[in-house]
This record gives structure tokens, sequence and C-alpha cells, in this order.
């Protein structure tokens, strides 16, 4: 009986100085990834014309409406998914943003504002923040894990992002059927 328990001690043991070093590894790839990552310097895109303009879908509760400007969906060679964003409020402004998101780590930025004139003015706060369901701003979560980053750390492509904002639903299967 001594010997069985005492060989499950040194084999729990064993798995868990194995599984210690994998975590450890993981974490290493991890910070190394995150150190030899560099931005691109995110470049203007023209401003949205309402031809353009695909409704995304949120299923909140919030009465705002969000759209997508298909033109300006880009990936970078940085794979950072560029678009520009037009909230039409329910007191009736209209807010137009253009962000990059990041499907590596789950994080949104914003780049620009755009001004009445039709133009652009550079954000002030520019950091990255991660992407969580919020009442007011649910379009990030659903251009997350719907449109942009559907299927993992990896950027959707333009033309199935584009596509799938213009047919009205997300690339999951499950987006597919709600829609």
């Amino acid at each position: 009986m001594r010997f069985s328990r005492a060989a499950c001690v040194i084999a729990l043991a064993t798995l868990a100085a194995t599984a210690s070093a994998q975590w450890r590894e993981w974490d290493a790839e991890l910070e190394d990834e995150k150190k030899t990552w560099k931005e691109m310097q995110a470049q203007m895109p023209a401003y949205p014309k309402p031809e353009n303009l695909a409704r995304v879908q949120t299923g909140s509760a919030t009465s705002h409406q969000f759209y997508v400007d298909t033109a300006s969906v880009s990936v970078g060679e940085d794979d950072v998914t560029r678009y520009t964003v037009v909230v039409k409020t329910a007191g009736g402004a209209t807010n137009v943003t253009f962000e990059g998101m990041r499907c590596e780590t789950r994080e949104q930025k914003l780049y620009a504002l755009g001004r009445s004139d039709s133009t652009w003015v550079r954000a002030r706060d520019t950091s990255w923040r991660r992407v969580v369901l919020r009442d007011l701003t649910p379009h990030h979560h659903t251009l997350y894990f719907d449109y942009f980053c559907a299927f993992g750390k990896r950027p959707t492509s333009v033309r199935q992002a584009v596509d799938a904002l213009r047919r009205g639903y997300g690339l999951k299967p499950s987006s597919a059927a709600e829609g």
C-alpha cells in the first residue's frame, strides 16, 4: 500500500512540474510576441458615404444604431483590423469614429473622430482597451466576436468580414441562425 501511495505522489509531483514548465514556456512565448509586435501608422480613410454603411445588429437594449463603413475595412501587416463606425443615437446625433481592433489581444482602440465638416481629428487617447460587452457601446463586442475576429486570434479576411457585414449577420454559425 505504501509503495502505491509513494508512486502516486511521485507521479503527481512529476506531472505538476511538467505542467508548470509548459505554462512558463507559453508565458515566455506570449511575452516574446508582445515585444516583437509593432503597430503600423494608421492612415485615415475617406469619410464614410451612406451607401457604404452596413448596420451591425448588436442585440442590445440600447436604442443607438451602429454601422460600419464597408469601404473603410482593412487589415494591416500588423494584423490590426481598421474600420470606420457610424453611431446614430436615439437623440438624433451622429458620431463617426475611425477605430482598430486587435484579435490576438482582444483589444480595440480609437484613432480618430469624425467632424461635422466630414474631416477627421486624431483622438487624444489612443490606448488599446480590452473588448468587453458594454451597454452603450455593444458594437465592439459584436464586431470582435462575430465579424473581425470570429475565428480566434487571427483577423478575419476583409472580404469575409465585409460580406458578412453586408449580409447583416456574423460569421459564427450561431450568428447566422439568429440573423
